[in-house]
């Protein structure tokens, strides 16, 4: 009977039910075959929501993040950045990069970034000479590229659940992050000289022009670094501040968004908190439940057994994330993994933050991976176009990736190197 539930349950997971209900489910049917009390479960779930001063913020930047994607906030970042970026070869395709960072990194949902901007860039990716399937896997890919950058939903999430400091991650993810983005230009520059796409031309004219009128929002990363790392104001306190801004500066300055128009935002944006807070709870529940049985214990003595050394742990930790991130959403998979993988790291003697960018930067890809990364469905439903042509379209970026991937990974610095020179903590 057991193992019928448990069959049943692996079948609707990758019949696409919900992934709250599925963890919820595992989680009820381990505490019933387990001598552990459910109470537990009960307070657990509740110190965890109600002791930590880090979740609150999680609405707050995603508010203030659908603010600006409701907004021509983009429309004013993309044309700055032409104007800057344009006359490079492959200028067009990097502005893209630059432009899907900067908003995913404010909404925390590439499905946002790809559907706000997807219908400005695509077309002008395709009038400026590139190819539909480079043009494509562009988009796609770099829908979640800005994950690793301050202020990420995902990074304050695994924060949260591994207890690391938010700030030293924010740091650490700086220079993977903008790596990243240069092999993925690199990469892009390529394939505009053998295709012979168009630069932009552009003057100090049409510079100045852009710089005014995007100032307001190029300000937001500039108020976001100062605040956090020169120790001015909380996480909190930041959040606060950024909505506060972006209201005024949307609202009142561009005038792009109508005071009418809030209730939409505000639906919009809790719709998403509302997921990611579900799935948090339920995941929390099977994750009590799995530490409780000493479940990650038990992985270990099992890993050290057949994983000898760190080099091959993170060889098969890669493998197993990227292919996480190619069936979970990347909360889910952030908040169930985490706690298992953390302790069994530590024992390799990874420093739990590069671990963190380490799982970002494999569920950044995995967004793009089949057979149903999120990015895939989302640019599937947005461009109208055939999976499969999204699998030969991501293929070059997703091996470019992992590439970069590896380098991440194996060199530890990349991570460390702001944390430890500056002592952020």
């Amino acid at each position: 009977m057991i193992a019928a539930l448990i069959i049943l349950l692996v079948i609707l997971t990758f019949l696409g039910a919900p992934m709250f209900a599925i963890l919820a489910a595992f989680a009820l049917l381990g505490f019933h075959l387990s001598e552990i009390q459910f109470a537990a479960l009960i307070v657990d779930i509740y110190s965890q929501f109600s002791n930590n001063p880090v979740l609150y913020t999680i609405p707050i930047f995603t508010f203030a993040g659908f603010i600006l994607a409701e907004s021509k906030a983009s429309i004013r970042v993309v044309n700055f950045s032409q104007a800057i970026l344009g006359w490079l070869p492959g200028g067009l395709a990097i502005v893209s990069l630059v432009a899907c960072a900067f908003f995913t990194t404010f909404t925390g949902a590439s499905g946002v970034t790809i559907i706000a901007l997807g219908g400005l860039l695509y077309p002008a990716l395709m009038k400026g000479r590139y190819s539909e399937r480079f043009s494509l896997g562009l988009l796609t890919t770099s829908g979640s590229l800005g994950l690793l950058f301050f202020p990420s939903l995902p990074i304050i999430i695994y924060g949260v659940v591994s207890g690391t400091s938010i700030t030293q991650l924010f740091a650490a993810g700086i220079i993977p992050g903008i790596f990243l983005m240069i092999v993925l230009s690199v990469y892009s520059s390529f394939v505009a000289k053998r295709s012979g796409a168009e630069r932009t031309k552009t003057s100090l004219k049409e510079i100045v022009a852009t710089t005014r009128a995007a100032k307001w929002e190029l300000f937001i990363p500039v108020m976001l670094v100062v605040g956090i790392f020169g120790g001015f104001v909380t996480l909190g306190e930041i959040a606060s501040i950024m909505v506060a801004y972006a209201f005024i500066v949307e609202v009142f300055i561009h005038k792009d968004i109508r005071i009418r128009q809030f209730p939409l935002v505000i639906r919009e944006s809790m719709v998403l908190v509302g997921a990611i807070f579900i799935i948090f709870s339920s995941a929390l529940a099977l994750t009590t439940y799995m530490i409780d049985a000493e479940i990650p214990m038990k992985i270990l003595d099992v890993l050290k057994v057949h994983l000898t050394s760190k080099i091959t742990f993170l060889i098969a930790l890669n493998i197993f994330l990227l292919f996480a991130g190619s069936l979970m959403e990347i909360y889910g998979a952030l908040v169930v993994v985490v706690p298992l993988i953390v302790p069994i790291a530590q024992e390799y003697g990874i420093n739990p933050v590069h671990l963190g960018i380490i799982f970002l930067a494999n569920l950044e890809i995995g967004y793009s991976m089949p057979p149903v990364g999120l990015n895939l469905i989302i640019s599937c439903i947005r461009f109208q176009k055939p999976v499969t042509s999204l699998y030969r379209a991501c293929l070059p970026f997703i091996i470019i990736m992992i590439l970069a991937l590896m380098v991440i990974t194996y060199v530890p610095w990349m991570s460390l190197f702001l944390v430890e020179h500056f002592g952020i903590r």
